[in-house]
Order: structure tokens, then sequence, then C-alpha cells
């Protein structure tokens, strides 16, 4: 029996194991099994070479539970290792058997069959272990079983043994602390996780049922016997869809595949896009586009990061354009570096290519899309609105190709591409400095009063909704500058595209001084701004808006951005627009009694804020309770 010392750096290497090597003590059990499945493809691999003897066997992975004496073994029938190899590649922390088999075997078989370069993932073991037993028996001819086992400490034992099978057990003494993983359910998860698509057969024990006896024996009461079957609880699919040919599957097989990633999500995607690229770099996936409504959904773990079929994480946050993380799906590449932290997976240069290939991807494949069938993109735009506009936020190369695919939709429903909106517009929309004035709604109910003048004077309203609107908006100006973009409700319908031609005013300036200070009585604070327009006068003698600049800078603020928050919150401010040629203006005018005056006033003012839902608390009450009484 052979006694030694593992050869380390430093003497407190298992305590920084335990602590430190990993974020979460459930990887364990990820890294064990990613090397038996590496064993187990090494032993494929050389006996096709002809340097070990046929695989004729089943090369399942087991996962066993054993509460009673508080182990769990992970068993593989793979390459085994003789004792040098235990000396080589256990006794020495870091060294990576799987590095070496690649150098070694430079084919495209073996770079594919190697899950990773798990160079100190067997020690993550001793995390939720206080002794660790290697049982192993090489497929190499003429080799002997050997053990090893491990407390925890440097020192190890190392020797000759029995064993019935060829290949590896891995048996963990769980500690007292975790115990946890002894429960079926913990593993059953943890397995469910990480390992759902590893290339080999991963099997959790057995479970029994009762079935009926097949030599049809009869008990006391004339009733066939039940008998105990064990049947395998299979983990994984062994062949996930990302990694099969997409000539050969059908829509139904990507809904099912979807179905199966997020069970409890029972909306089907809108479209899908696999990915299958070996140059420059290795990339397969599948990324699907879900319905996202009119916001942007929070959650962004739901694009699953694997590296040659082994689950790596669901934050990929800072992997892909942030844009792409509102999409689902995976991703899998074994370009991507399997590192003990796992956090520093955004530094990589292959992540960052990766990165950028996914977001071409994407932008060809809405732009082919919409070249194909523009009917089916429009059907969509709803929901793909928001992902294309957080993208155009987001990504500048992504904001030139989207430029294609770009679509604007009015409150008529009709959408049109950028050149396609200008053409139309011509010079009704265009103000008396030559520039194009495009006003949006981002609530055609709540704004109707507004939008119906701007129809009717023949102007195209926008909708652009949701939080990244004012973003979006001002991305859009820059992008194209010979527009502005204004919401409809910025400006009174006469001001909100300024042309040459003005309207005359039935006040003079020494009227408008006269009534300014009656009318800005009937407001609270100093949050509203009276001026004059001159009016229809069958428009409303009073209206509140809020200009463009202002609105768009505090809805920035309160999604992030626009650089104000240094400043704190913006305050509200308001225009108060006095249409000088309504007739009320002109009462108010030649009104004698000053606190009737006032009041017609208030009421007028009452009913501009009501409109735009600014009229709240005890001045609505009291609003609603006076108008009752004039009723009565």
């Amino acid at each position: 029996m052979q006694k030694g010392k593992i050869n380390v750096q430093t003497e407190n290497i298992f305590p920084i194991i335990k602590k430190f090597l990993y974020s979460d003590h459930e990887i364990f059990l990820r890294e064990l099994v990613s090397n038996a499945v590496d064993a187990t493809q090494k032993r494929l691999t050389l006996a096709k070479l002809g340097e070990i003897p046929a695989v004729d066997e089943n090369t399942a992975i087991e996962v066993i539970i054993n509460s009673e004496d508080k182990t769990l073994t992970i068993r593989d029938r793979g390459i085994g290792m003789t004792e040098e190899e235990v000396n080589k590649y256990i006794n020495q922390i870091a060294f990576s058997g799987a590095t070496e088999f690649l150098d070694k075997y430079q084919g495209e078989d073996a770079k594919t069959a190697i899950i990773g370069h798990f160079g100190l993932g067997f020690y993550s073991a001793f995390m939720v272990a206080k002794q660790v037993d290697i049982n192993s028996w090489s497929q190499r001819e003429e080799s002997t079983p050997v053990q090893w086992n491990c407390d925890g400490s440097p020192e190890y034992n190392l020797g000759e043994t029995s064993k019935d099978d060829r290949g590896t057990d891995i048996v963990l003494h769980i500690a007292d602390d975790s115990e946890e993983f002894l429960e079926q359910a913990r593993i059953e998860g943890i397995l469910n996780k990480y390992c759902k698509f590893m290339p080999v057969e991963i099997i959790l024990g057995t479970r029994t049922i009762q079935e009926d006896d097949p030599k049809g024996e009869e008990d006391e009461n004339g009733n066939i016997k039940k008998v105990d079957v064990t049947v395998p609880n299979v983990i994984n699919k062994t062949q996930p869809l990302w990694g099969r040919q997409p000539k050969n599957l059908k829509d139904e097989d990507y809904k099912e595949f979807y179905k199966d990633l997020y069970p409890m999500n029972f909306e089907d995607p809108l479209f899908h896009i696999h990915l299958n690229v070996d140059f420059p770099f290795n990339l397969t996936g599948i990324l699907y586009f879900p319905k996202l409504k009119k916001e942007m959904e929070l959650r962004r773990d739901k694009i699953h990061l694997y590296s040659n079929q082994v689950f790596i994480t669901d934050n990929v946050e800072n992997i892909v354009p942030d844009f792409l993380t509102l999409l689902h799906g995976v991703i899998d590449s074994p370009d991507i570096p399997l590192n003990v932290s796992r956090s520093y997976l955004q530094e990589d240069a292959n992540v960052k290519k990766i990165s950028g290939h996914i977001s071409k991807k994407v932008s060809d494949k809405l732009g082919s899309m919409f070249k194909k069938d523009r009917e089916g993109f429009q059907s969509q735009w709803d929901d793909l609105r928001i992902f294309i506009e957080y993208g155009m936020l987001t990504d500048e190369k992504f904001l030139d190709r989207a430029k294609k695919f770009l679509l604007f939709k009015d409150t008529q429903g009709d959408c049109r591409t950028y050149d396609e909106l200008i053409a139309e517009v011509g010079e009704t929309q265009k103000d008396k400095n030559g520039k194009i004035i495009l006003p949006y709604t981002n609530d055609i109910s709540g704004q109707h009063v507004f939008i119906a003048p701007a129809i009717d004077r023949g102007y195209k309203v926008l909708v652009m909704e949701g939080a990244l609107a004012s973003h979006m908006v001002q991305k859009l100006e820059e992008a194209y500058p010979d527009v502005q973009f204004k919401r409809v409700d910025s400006e009174v319908i006469d001001t909100l595209i300024e042309k040459e031609e003005e309207s005359t005013s039935a006040l003079n300036e020494k009227q408008e001084e006269q009534i300014k200070p009656v009318i800005e009585g009937a407001f609270p604070g100093d949050s509203y701004k009276v001026k004059f327009v001159a009016m229809s006068p069958t428009a409303a003698p009073l209206t509140i808006t809020r200009s463009e600049f202002m609105r768009r800078m505090k809805e920035q603020q309160a999604v992030g951005g626009g650089g104000f928050q240094m400043f704190g919150a913006l305050p509200d401010s308001y225009d108060v627009s006095v249409n000088a040629n309504h007739p009320l203006v002109q009462k108010l005018l030649s009104e004698k009694d000053e606190a009737q005056r006032s009041k017609m006033a208030k009421r007028a003012g009452d009913l501009a804020r009501l409109s735009q839902g600014l009229l709240e608390g005890e001045e609505l009450t009291s609003f609603i309770s006076n108008g009752y009484a004039e009723l009565a």
C-alpha cells in the first residue's frame, strides 16, 4: 500500500477548495459527472483507434445515493486509470488529463468528445465530502484495479484493490453539513440543471414499480401476484436539438424543444434561429423570440449557456449583447472557457467574437423575414418592436442593420419603413425651418383629444409606446438628423408643426397682460406657465401640454439615462396654452366682477387639468361636488 502527500503548492489547498473554488457547492456534481463523461468519451475514441478493446456494453454513467452509508457514488465505464495515472492526474492538483488527451489526439472527434479542461474539477468533491474514494480499473490490457482515498488533508492512500467492472467509481462520503446531497430530489434537480443534455446517458440509481408477475403466479385470493420491477431513471437527452442539422428538423421539433426548456411558458415563440458555426469558432444553439408584449421582461435568465452540452450558466449578461438577453434558448460552444470561477467569461476574446456573431445572425434573420414575408413580419411587429428598439439603443452595429427592417406604425395600424414614411408625409409635416416633424403618441386612448385634430390636419401620428419611447425617439433623431419627433400632446395643434403663415389673435399685448394673472391664479403653485396662442375659436379655451424636451428628459430619468440623475428628480412643468380667439377668453376679459371672473377661470382651469389627469385629491372631490350641486 502506497502512502504519500498530494503534490500541491500550499498546505491550505483543501480549505480554499471547500470555501472559494466554486461559488455554489452543488457544482461538484456537474464536475464529477463531466469527468465521467470525459472518461467515457476517451474510451470510445481509443477503441475506435484500436488502442483498447472495442466497446460492446452499455456505457451509461450512474449516480447512486446510499442514504444508509451516507455516500454518493458516480460510476462510469470509461477509460479508467492505472496506479501511475492516478498519481499523475489526481495527486498533482491542476494537471488536466483532458488537456493532455487533446494534445495527443488532435482529431476533431477527440476535441468534441472532451467536455472541458477540468483540472481542479475532481477536488470540488471535497466541498461536500469528508472523504473521497476512487476505485478504478483501466480498460488497457494487463492493468489491475486500484483504490485511492483521501480525507480532505494533503495525505492519501493508494494501492491495489478488487473491482467487478472496468471504469471508475468516485465515492463521496458526505459530510454532516452537506447531507442535503443525499436526498434524491436534490440530486435529481442538480442533474437536470447541469447534465440534462450531456452526450453520455446518465442514470440516477433506479426506482421500483409493481407489475403483474410475468409467470402468472397467483396469490391466495386468485389474483396475479405483483412483483418489483426496477427501471432506470434516465436524466438526460444525449442528442439535444441544437446539435442536429436544421434541414432534418421541423417547426414542431423546435416548439417541442422550447416547451422542454420552459415547461411553465404556455405560449409558443414567434420564431427561432438555429445557430451552426464551425469557423472561426465553434458554436451551435437555438434562440427563440418570445412574445414580449409591450414591456421588457425583467428576467434575463432565459438563455442557457453550455460548453459541449455541459450547462455553465443562465446569466449571460456581458457575454452576449444586452438586448439579446431578452431572447430564450441555448448557446453551446466548446470555445467558451470553463474556468473555475465562471465569472470572467465576458473578458474572453472568443466570447466577444461569439457575441458579435450572434448579434449579426439575429439581424440577418430579421432582415430575411422582412424581405421574404413583409406582411407576416408586420403582423408580429408589436411583439418584435421592443426587442428591436432595445437592440438599436444598445448596439450600434445592430442599429445600422436594423434600419432595413425598422417599421413606424401609426394610429391607423399602418406600418412603413423610414423612407416610405418620409416620402408619404412630404411637405405636409415639414416645418418653417425645413425639418420634418413626426408626431407620436404613447397612449392612443388617453391622448385622443390631441390625436384627432392632428389627423384632421392630415398628419401621420406614430405609435411609440413603452418605457423605451423617449430614449428611442432621441436615438432616431441622431440616426435621422432631418427629422424631429414630438409627442402629440407636447404642443397644441396650431404650434405642433410651425408654419410660415401665422393665425391672427383677437387679443393685443395689453389685453394679454390684463388677462394673464387671472388665468395664472386658476392653477396651483408655479408648475404651470401661461402663454397665448392664436387658435381656432372652436378649439379648447385652455390646453395643458408638457414641452417635448422636459417630458422626454423626465421619462429618461425615470428609466435610467439622460444624464440628469446628478441633479435629482426633475420638477413637473406644464404649459397652459390660452386660445386667444375663444369666446370664453373674451368673456373673462369683459367680466367686471372680479370674483366671478376668478370663478370662471378656475372652472376652465380645472376642466383643463381634469382632461390631462392632473386634477386629483381634494380638488377633484370639490370639483365633482360643485358639479352635482349645479345640477340640483
